[in-house]
């Protein structure tokens, strides 16, 4: 039971990862991470967001094995691989108008709400996720900050590929994240028994 429960949390975190990153890419906006780099990419290469997405996040899987356990590896995996196939589907199924505003607001809660749930049940969404867990586990660093340091960057090149309004439009929606894994992340049991052990 305990097991079904976790995975469902998993897929649910997916869900509400793909919904706000669709809604940020109906009006060509950004959101932090590998996500973000995915994004940016997406404007200049044939690939689709969920394609790029998927084989970015491949060099960090060693990361994850080596350094955060098989378990967290594994769950991570699945997770990139569910939110690259919701992407496609929402790509094809889903067409939204919404205001670039609207889409910031929703697309950031909605990504770091995802979030919250995926690092509750000891997964993340690869790439730059498995930098902050890794970070944050060994040591003690919020992933909050991490997260703010990738925005930073990801803002920078984003410069080369968006306008002024929609460059404000994502960095409202990179706030909104970082605020939401501030406020709501704790590290659960399984990071402060790792951190106990390497102290």
């Amino acid at each position: 039971m305990k097991l079904t429960h976790q995975w469902l949390s998993i897929l649910e975190g997916c869900v509400l990862v793909a919904l706000g990153l669709h809604i940020l890419n109906s009006v060509g906006l950004l959101i932090s991470g590998t996500a973000g780099i995915g994004m940016i990419l997406n404007t200049v290469t044939d690939l689709s967001f969920g394609q790029l997405f998927f084989i970015l996040n491949l060099p960090f899987y060693v990361l994850a094995w080596r350094a955060l356990g098989k378990e967290f590896a594994l769950r991570t995996f699945i997770a990139v691989s569910t939110l690259s196939g919701l992407s496609e589907l929402l790509r094809h199924v889903a067409h939204i108008d919404i205001h670039p505003i609207v889409s910031a607001v929703l697309g950031g809660l909605l990504v770091g709400f995802g979030l919250i749930i995926l690092f509750r049940h000891n997964a993340s969404l690869g790439g730059l996720n498995i930098l902050a867990v890794y970070l944050e586990r060994r040591f003690q660093i919020h992933a909050s900050r991490t997260t703010l340091v990738a925005d930073i960057g990801i803002l920078v090149a984003a410069i080369m590929v968006l306008d002024g309004w929609r460059l404000i439009c994502s960095l409202l929606a990179f706030l909104l994240l970082s605020s939401v894994v501030g406020r709501y992340h704790r590290p659960p049991t399984w990071a402060q028994n790792t951190e106990t052990k390497h102290a």
